[in-house]
């Protein structure tokens, strides 16, 4: 009986240890973030290491990322969100990659459980963000749930190269699986930062279409813009987030309509050079 508790408690030692080995690595791709990027930081200072790559931020970014312990890199040859997230995981030496966004922050309890996931096995883990927008939690509107992976092992899994809208791949088709806990999102600061936001993803998807060759017509734009405020505000129950769902619905059928124009006019044809 001696020998048989000796040789679990052995058991149970190697496996704190293998525990005590698996390293986390948190990237993010960041520009002009100082407003938010502490707050973020803080709840990463679990993991081994922190890796951020800054593509050219003008006011403190970089220096609160190293106030934060981060290791940091600054790239300023823009390629798209896709290769950027490329080359940050590239600078990661962990095990695994939480890649996150300098605008979300990670909760106790979604902490627990990336630590208890980084030792159970490789797998693809999608986390829930739960958006926080002009003064409420938005869990309605397209917005929530809103499943996305982004916890992997660094070696067998990556982002795509895609302009906007990049997607993780999982060449080695592993398990993919659900993580407990919120991963807090602090989307919009302010009706103007909606706008903007909204603008650039736009402009970067019409420029990615148009370089695959990809065209569309007017009433294409039209159609699709109409049809994601329906989406937003009557199937996914926007009108239940009160005016926030409305603002919202609203600015992303507008940002739905302006990208497929933006395509459009990139498409048409081009006057001869006299």
């Amino acid at each position: 009986m001696a020998v048989h508790r000796r040789s679990r408690v052995n058991a149970l030692s190697e496996a704190a240890k293998a525990a005590a080995e698996v390293r986390l690595s948190a990237v993010l791709i960041v520009k002009d973030e100082a407003n938010k990027l502490a707050e973020c930081l803080a709840s990463l200072q679990f993991a081994h290491e922190i890796v951020v790559l800054d593509s050219g931020s003008g006011d403190r970014t970089v220096e609160i990322a190293r106030e934060y312990g981060a290791r940091v890199v600054v790239n300023s040859d823009w390629q798209g969100f896709g290769v950027q997230r490329q080359r940050a995981q590239a600078l990661a030496t962990g095990d695994w990659v939480l890649m996150i966004d300098a605008d979300e922050r990670v909760t106790p309890e979604l902490r627990s459980n990336i630590e208890t996931a980084i030792c159970s096995g490789p797998a693809i883990y999608y986390i829930n963000r739960l958006s926080w927008c002009f003064g409420r939690f938005m869990r309605h509107t397209a917005m929530y749930p809103d499943w996305i992976p982004r916890l992997y092992p660094r070696t067998q899994a990556g982002f795509d190269d895609t302009r906007v809208h990049e997607r993780l791949s999982n060449p080695q088709n592993l398990p993919e699986r659900r993580l407990e806990g919120d991963l807090l999102h602090l989307v919009y600061d302010d009706v103007r930062h909606l706008v903007s936001k909204s603008a650039l993803y736009a402009e970067q998807w019409a420029i990615a279409r148009a370089e695959a060759g990809r065209t569309c017509s007017l009433l294409s734009a039209i159609s699709h813009g109409l049809s994601c405020f329906v989406r937003m505000y009557f199937l996914r129950r926007g009108f239940l987030d009160g005016g926030q769902g409305f603002v919202i619905a609203v600015v992303m059928s507008h940002s739905t309509f302006v990208k497929y124009a933006d395509l459009w006019v990139r498409t048409r044809p081009k006057p001869n050079s006299p």
